[in-house]
């Protein structure tokens, strides 16, 4: 029933091009929904040793002539990023459930992107993996061409480009590995014996294309310019999951395909990682506008991912599956909060003008969901980004310790940058500021007061991504246990230690 995900979400999508506007939040939270009962009906009620290979739950024929099926799979590794891609999704619609200009477009751009991811996940065919990769990106455009904020033409733009210009890569290391071997099917490819040579270079091309979209440095620039650009729901699902198709696919694809270009290249992955963290975390604590900032940390928190991926060994790996999923929950959160709880009803961004505020006052849910989140990014124990980056570093003890103590200086720069846009959106003193929170309640209409500031869906969508942050960090084993008997029995973990 896994499958039914990707069916369900396109249907949902192509249900709001027929009805009225006025069903159309109800038809995407539904979609939504139903997405995540899925994931988590096989995350539950699959036995624990299935997890452990690629396994099929979709084979018919399709393109016979190039021997392509419509084939879909599924593992530890891929369960857990449709469970995250549902939670993200259902999160995402109730963050937009007052949208009202030209809504049944919105949502239905919104559904073609989740529709995609999970596409992504399932695919065990590299043709079809790669429809459902570049199908992405046409909806990601016009969420924020049309829906977002300020510069959204260029943010678009930026984004889409980078996107396509990896995109090329990943089309050259897909038709490079069909034309060695014959097939597009992930499986087979896994265990097809490619030579020396060609892995030398077809890794890194491929690798690299997939690493554009998990926003490797120095390849990163979009994502902080689509993140600032893009409304709060293009925001929540670039950092929630589409980030995250990079990293998948690096993980699924050109690391599993070509494990020996791999030990070569690893050691470059975890070097361009470590100074993605670095230079990341230093450009944040240097902004001003609030979503600026949370977009460096994400693109901070993507270089612990590909430094665990470069470690080539269990823990590692395992932990960057885990993070994948832990980064997708907090930095959902934190662009809910940046972007609907805090500029929906103040109308700026601005940490300057924020601090002059004192929104802990005037909106104090929002205050603790983003002291929760802010904890969470941190690395606070008891959350799953705490989990997630500890496995991490473990990892990378054993093969790279100089990048461990590097990563060290990281992680106190986001404590620094973290710690600074808390305290000044919600605890600055009040002044000079308060008269711009008087100006975002205004616009709100004369019906605004305290018990409306912050809505029932938007209280349910930050306790549903609070909830999933605080239970892998208090049980990162409900993860771990399906995550690392799937990444063991990958062919790079044989091939690379």
């Amino acid at each position: 029933m896994i499958a039914w995900t990707i069916y369900i979400t396109f249907a949902g999508a192509l249900l709001l091009l027929f009805l009225p506007q006025v069903f159309a939040r109800w038809i995407a939270l539904l979609t939504t929904i139903a997405g995540l009962a899925l994931g988590l009906a096989a995350f539950f009620c699959t036995p624990i040793p299935d997890l452990a290979h690629f396994t099929t739950i979709v084979r018919v024929p399709w393109i016979s002539a190039l021997r392509i099926d419509y084939h879909l799979a599924l593992d530890g590794v891929s369960l857990t990023m449709v469970l995250v891609t549902g939670i993200s999704a259902v999160s995402t619609v109730l963050f937009s459930w007052d949208v009202e200009h030209r809504q049944n477009e919105f949502f239905f751009w919104l559904l073609l992107v989740v529709a995609g991811c999970y596409g992504v996940f399932l695919s065990a065919n590299l043709f079809l993996f790669f429809v459902f990769y570049e199908l992405v990106i046409v909806p990601k455009y016009f969420l924020i061409a049309i829906f977002g904020s300020k510069n959204k033409e260029y943010g678009a733009m930026k984004l889409t480009l980078y996107s396509f210009f990896g995109g090329m890569f990943v089309f050259i290391g897909i038709l490079v590995a069909y034309m060695t071997a014959g097939s597009l099917d992930l499986n087979q490819l896994a265990q097809f014996q490619f030579p020396r040579q060609l892995q030398l270079w077809a890794f890194p091309v491929l690798f690299l294309g997939f690493a554009v979209l998990a926003g490797i440095w120095p390849l990163h620039t979009w994502a902080p310019t689509g993140h600032a650009a893009a409304p709060t729901a293009g925001s929540m699902l670039l950092a929630g999951i589409v980030m995250k198709l990079g990293s998948y696919a690096g993980l699924r694809v050109a690391m599993n395909l070509f494990p020996q270009g791999f030990q070569l290249w690893s050691k470059w992955i975890a070097v361009l990682a470590v100074i993605g963290i670095v230079y990341a975390a230093a450009v944040a604590l240097r902004q001003s506008d609030l979503k600026f900032v949370i977009g460096y940390s994400s693109v901070s928190h993507m270089g612990f991912v590909l430094l665990g991926l470069s470690t080539a060994n269990l823990l590692g790996v395992s932990g960057a599956v885990l993070q994948m999923f832990s980064h997708g929950v907090i930095a959902a959160l934190l662009f809910a909060v940046a972007g609907r709880m805090i500029y929906r009803r103040t109308r700026t961004r601005d940490l300057d003008a924020l601090a002059g505020m004192n929104l802990s006052h005037a909106l104090p849910f929002a205050a603790f969901t983003f002291v929760i989140a802010s904890a969470a990014s941190i690395g606070i124990p008891g959350f799953s980004g705490f989990a997630a980056e500890i496995t991490i570093l473990i990892g990378a003890w054993k093969t790279y310790p100089l990048a461990v103590g590097i990563t060290g200086a990281g992680m106190v720069l986001v404590a620094a940058f973290t710690l600074r846009a808390l305290k000044q959106s919600f605890f600055g003193e009040a002044g000079s500021g308060l008269g711009r929170i008087q100006e975002g309640r205004a616009a709100l209409g004369p019906d605004w007061n305290e018990e409306q500031s912050i809505t029932v869906a938007e209280k349910i969508g930050a306790c549903l991504l609070m909830f999933a942050t605080l239970a892998v960090g208090v049980y990162p084993k409900l993860l771990l246990d399906r995550i690392m008997p799937a990444v063991e029995t990958m062919r790079f973990l044989k091939s690379g230690g």
